[in-house]
């Protein structure tokens, strides 16, 4: 009942009441008055009801999307795992290359190397034909006139430098117009104790990039000439009884996908290269996909969990139950023979020593694994990759691909429609603060007010009551 209808319901009464008693019933309390800000607020938290629930929503809806975007990473996780054991260039081609004498020899194997053993001779090692000068004072030291350079490249036309004309006076100036000479070499000015010389040095290494350079004399104050220089040549080994040439001493192309570098000499005697698959790479990357698929079920069976605080946002998300369902069923994967062969070591996961446990999650047992790689590589090779990229990785990729992919994916819909839930609430909340809570607002503090300013002329109206009724307020009685 409000103030005023309470106030005309006792002014209709016949029995004379006291002011205090008119108040009370009036405002609820002993004095007049009604604090309108707190009022319309308490008014406004009520009708705003709607609002909270929407906001709720809003909230849970942040929650799923968080939930959901954690359990997408996850699963991408995975899924870049298949995709790599299904890679030609993958860990599973991963090959490490070693040799019999390292001193004198060392490999190393691209993925998709060719495996087996081989021999190899190294019978002579790459130079870079390379010339110097006499010693001078220095690089500024005016040198002996008419002292002329005559530099002649393996293909092209020879140059010649005399000292003391065009510009070419100090070994400075030598090293600048030999620089700029076009000749495929370079100049280089070395000062040590003895003084500075000149080194010209082909641009070119092996046999390719050999020159001749000679000095003729003839000048005056002083000599000035060349004193020591050496033809480029190209390394020689000898691969499986192939000799085998390179204009450096790293040598690719003698054994596919391995690169030989030669650190010394040693004709005649037989070095052993031998390359096998990386097994420890295999087995860091089988290990990363059992990690991150126990990852991937950890949190699902997270959001289905009745201990602690209950289930998950996600446990009636439909999407979830999917990737929960097709996850087990991936891994009943069986492969078939590598083509050629009748039948495999490595037909299933348990073969590999990967089984699994009561909640879904896997476990490996290190030795067997240990075993499938040394023993039948090419069987795990062929479980995870098939005859043609078709095996257990691809499988499993493609069923994940159904939930990952950006453009369609389980997750990427759902991710959609949660967002589209979300902005929907926001426009609803929008709306209802525009159109019902604004208006309420001002309707309720114009109503309020006016019921202020009623009580507050309550007690002048009622000494008028009370006058005409003829009640003494000044008495005690």
């Amino acid at each position: 009942m409000s103030s005023l209808s309470a106030l005309n319901s006792l002014l209709g009464s016949s029995a004379a009441t006291e002011l205090s008693q008119i108040l009370q019933a009036a405002t609820g309390a002993s004095s007049p008055g009604i604090d309108v800000s707190s009022a319309v607020s308490a008014s406004i938290t009520a009708a705003q009801a709607p609002e909270t629930n929407w906001e709720n929503e809003q909230t849970n809806l942040q929650s799923q999307t968080s939930a959901l975007t954690s359990l997408q990473a996850d699963a991408t996780n995975l899924d870049n795992d298949m995709q790599a054991l299904n890679s030609v260039t993958g860990p599973l081609a991963a090959a490490s290359a070693t040799t019999s004498n390292s001193s004198i020899l060392t490999a190393a194997a691209a993925p998709g190397s060719s495996v087996g053993n081989n021999i190899v001779i190294v019978n002579s090692l790459a130079s870079t034909a390379s010339y110097s000068s006499t010693a001078v004072t220095n690089a500024t030291t005016n040198l002996p006139t008419g002292e002329t350079i005559t530099i002649t490249p393996s293909t092209g036309t020879a140059a010649t430098f005399t000292t003391g004309s065009n510009g070419i006076n100090t070994l400075t100036d030598l090293e600048g117009a030999i620089n700029t000479g076009g000749l495929g070499v370079t100049a280089s000015i070395i000062t040590d104790a003895t003084g500075s010389r000149l080194a010209i040095v082909s641009n070119t290494p092996g046999s390719a990039g050999s020159f001749t350079a000679a000095a003729t004399g003839g000048g005056t104050g002083g000599t000035f000439g060349l004193v020591s220089g050496s033809p480029g040549a190209n390394s020689s080994i000898t691969v499986n009884g192939i000799v085998i040439q390179s204009a450096t001493n790293t040598v690719t192309g003698a054994i596919s996908g391995v690169t030989l570098n030669l650190l010394g000499i040693e004709p005649g005697t037989d070095i052993s290269v031998n390359v096998a698959p990386n097994t420890a790479e295999a087995s860091n990357a089988i290990n990363q996909f059992v990690n991150d698929y126990n990852t991937l079920i950890g949190a699902i069976n997270t959001q289905y969990s009745d201990t602690g605080s209950g289930q998950g946002v996600l446990a009636d998300d439909p999407t979830l139950e999917n990737l929960q369902n097709t996850l087990l069923q991936a891994l009943n994967y069986t492969a078939s023979p590598a083509s050629g062969s009748t039948s495999t070591t490595v037909p299933n996961l348990s073969s590999l020593g990967i089984t699994m446990n009561t909640n879904g999650t896997m476990s490996v047992d290190s030795s067997t694994l240990s075993s499938a790689l040394q023993n039948n590589y090419n069987d795990v090779r062929n479980f995870f990759q098939g005859s043609a990229l078709n095996g257990f990785a691809n499988s499993m990729d493609q069923q994940l691909t159904n939930f990952t992919s950006p453009a369609n994916g389980a997750f990427t819909v759902d991710l959609q429609s949660l967002s589209t839930q979300y902005t929907t609430l926001t426009t609803d909340i929008s709306n209802f603060q525009t159109n019902v809570i604004a208006p309420l607002k001002i309707q309720l503090t114009a109503e309020y007010s006016d019921a202020e300013i009623a009580l507050q002329q309550l007690p002048a109206e009622i000494k008028d009551v009370d006058a005409e009724l003829g009640v003494n307020t000044s008495s005690s009685g």
